[in-house]
């Protein structure tokens, strides 16, 4: 009877054992979850207060304003446009005066 009841106190302790592991492994996931959760959330509005930007940076104003600056462009005008045109090259033996030799 007593190597019974030794066998069932050991079952018992290791159990409580296992149960108290179990409880702490839980609540260590569940602050991991919680710090994941306001990294996510932290990390969202990150990205759209990015996103805002990058919509303000894309302004035609904006972009217009740097060509100005920067690489300095400006507006076209018929007045400083400059039209080319292509004319077909001239062969050599079509440009010979008739009757020379090469």
């Amino acid at each position: 009877m007593t190597r019974i009841n030794l066998v069932l106190l050991l079952a018992v302790l290791l159990s409580a054992i296992y149960l108290v592991n179990v409880q702490y492994e839980s609540r260590r996931l569940f602050t991991e979850l919680d710090k994941a959760q306001s990294e996510e959330r932290r990390l969202s509005s990150e990205l759209d207060r990015l996103q805002v930007e990058k919509r303000a940076q894309a302004t035609s104003a904006r972009v217009e304003k740097l060509a100005r600056e920067k690489l300095q462009m400006r507006l076209v005008l018929p007045a400083i446009t400059t039209y080319v045109g292509y004319a077909e090259p001239v062969s050599p033996a079509a440009s010979a005066p008739v009757g020379a030799r090469p």
